[in-house]
């Protein structure tokens, strides 16, 4: 069992919250404002960013202190919105946000995952057709392992799991955004995840 922070009480961050309870570790949920989100991260060992990642370099970044040490697991992915409210642009080109944090937060082991599909197999990726990828990111090994756990506890097998290296393979996984609003477009709000055919 763990002690979770989820920084976001929207839809990602509220499916997240839900299944990593009903797996049994202990969390706690925050709001963006800073107040909530130092309180939550403060008292956790393992904090997920799942604010929208257009501002979330900032927001984390007054949290150094209370990050010192910890698992940062970001899930988010930093665009700009297009007129119908989708992903239009990548904020961070030729970079990711997951490596904006990383030197950010130097004292803090940040791990990419989760942000190639939509939130709902975030927590089910059973209940698609075909075996749905999940992709890690980041420097530190046994950080990743304690991320690959916790996949695990919400229901990825470990063959769904693929570990791509340092924290800068990132921005591989954060560019398939730009799938999203073209797939959207084209077959509407259906739960969808990148997936490796092998």
């Amino acid at each position: 069992m763990n002690d979770i922070a989820v920084l976001g009480n929207g839809r990602v961050g509220g499916n997240l919250a839900t299944a990593l309870t009903r797996a049994g570790h202990r969390v706690t949920t925050a709001g963006r404002t800073e107040g909530a989100a130092a309180g939550a991260a403060r008292s956790a060992r393992i904090v997920i960013n799942a604010t929208p990642g257009a501002g979330s370099l900032e927001r984390l970044t007054t949290l150094r202190e209370e990050l010192r040490g910890k698992i940062l697991i970001d899930v988010s992915n930093a665009t700009t919105d297009g007129p119908d409210g989708l992903p239009a642009e990548l904020l961070h080109p030729g970079s990711s946000l997951a490596e904006r944090l990383q030197e950010a937060l130097p004292e803090t082991h940040v791990v990419k995952t989760l942000n190639t599909m939509l939130f709902p197999v975030m927590t089910a990726p059973a209940t698609l057709a075909h075996p749905p990828t999940a992709f890690l990111s980041g420097e530190d090994p046994e950080a990743k392992r304690t991320v690959r756990a916790l996949l695990a506890d919400i229901g990825w097998r470990d063959d769904w799991i693929t570990d791509l290296g340092g924290i800068r393979t990132a921005r591989a996984t954060e560019a398939a955004v730009l799938f999203v609003p073209h797939v959207i477009r084209a077959d509407g709000f259906a739960p969808f995840a990148v997936s490796l055919a092998r």
